[in-house]
């Protein structure tokens, strides 16, 4: 296994992680995280949304990074 796939396989996973948690996000707080007792995992709801923003920001660079380095063919194959 080379460089090249594991960064792809980062991507992939970055991809889905990205997606699952942009559909955890509500404008009222509960999302389909409320399904599962998401929320109760966090003292309060302003924990839980600051928490969930931050992951996904943190996602979100990740994904374009590795966009970027895949695009841009910087890794031997």
């Amino acid at each position: 296994m080379t460089i090249y796939n594991i960064v792809e396989i980062l991507w992939v996973v970055s991809a889905v992680g990205l997606t699952v948690l942009v559909l955890l996000h509500s404008p009222k707080g509960d999302g389909i995280g409320a399904i599962g007792g998401q929320a109760q995992l966090f003292s309060s709801t302003k924990s839980a949304e600051t928490t969930l923003n931050r992951v996904t920001w943190a996602l979100t660079v990740l994904f374009l990074g590795l966009t970027v380095v895949l695009s841009a063919n910087w890794l031997p194959r």
